[in-house]
């Protein structure tokens, strides 16, 4: 178990799934963990149990992530919870999935909106503080369809690729002042959005990846607790594929 005592995290849609693994995780490994959540207070609230079963400080916060203004609201709660911020996550993202010909101008700014631009958001306003401490981890939650593309996902595979862009370059910006950015790419994960999957196709994804099953939110997690670790400190502007061999890069 990598340890991270001490240390305080954002994780932006932590309140189910993958999110939720991931914020239950950091705190596991000793990190106090603020979530946000769009509209799912219960959710929320069972997060923060989790967390707090792990002997943690948890806080949930109503944040919508494509809003621009959010991100500072985000930063300035966990700055008064926790004094500081080693850790982002960046998780929220939404599906709005059809093909390309039938996808409206709406479909395609909202899943831009949420998952690449409320990236960008709170990245731009955490850092501000992590550059004031010359330290800190991003680790931004992309896909292996930002890396090889899904078909009717134009709006989610361009999404995610952008997220990869935003990683690399973050990267590159920060890193004199002690601060590294990666991203993690699930494949298919057992999670609410895959449980309601045509078993067909759930057995066509088994079928096309080596490993031959869905992963876990916690092997995500696993993955996002390692590089916010400081035994990851020499790793940055990489992309960690958790995806059971479906995407080989």
């Amino acid at each position: 178990m990598f340890d991270l005592t001490g240390q305080a995290a954002i994780v932006t849609g932590g309140a189910r799934g993958i999110g939720r693994a991931i914020a239950v995780a950091l705190a596991a490994a000793g990190a106090d963990v603020l979530i946000t959540y769009k509209g799912n207070a219960a959710a929320a609230e069972s997060a923060i149990a989790a967390i707090a079963a792990t002997g943690r400080k948890g806080v949930a916060l109503q944040a919508d992530a494509a809003d621009p203004d959010a991100a500072a609201t985000v930063v300035a709660r966990a700055m008064e919870e926790f004094g500081k911020i080693d850790l982002l996550v960046n998780n929220a993202g939404i599906t709005r999935d059809t093909l390309i010909l039938r996808m409206t101008p709406e479909q395609w700014r909202e899943v831009l909106d949420t998952n690449l631009s409320g990236a960008f958001y709170m990245t731009k306003a955490a850092v501000k503080e992590m550059l004031r401490a010359k330290s800190g981890r991003i680790v931004n939650i992309t896909s292996v369809s930002g890396q090889a593309g899904n078909a009717g996902q134009a709006n989610y595979s361009s999404a995610k690729a952008g997220m990869i862009g935003l990683t690399k370059a973050t990267a590159r910006e920060v890193a004199s002042r002690g601060i590294t950015g990666n991203a993690v790419a699930p494949g298919f994960i057992v999670t609410e959005l895959t449980a309601d999957l045509p078993e067909a196709i759930k057995e066509g994804v088994k079928a096309q990846t080596p490993l031959g099953r869905f992963g876990e939110p916690e092997e995500i997690a696993a993955a996002v607790v390692f590089l916010a670790s400081k035994e990851a400190g020499y790793i940055t502007g990489q992309v960690l594929g958790v995806d059971g061999g479906l995407v080989m890069m």
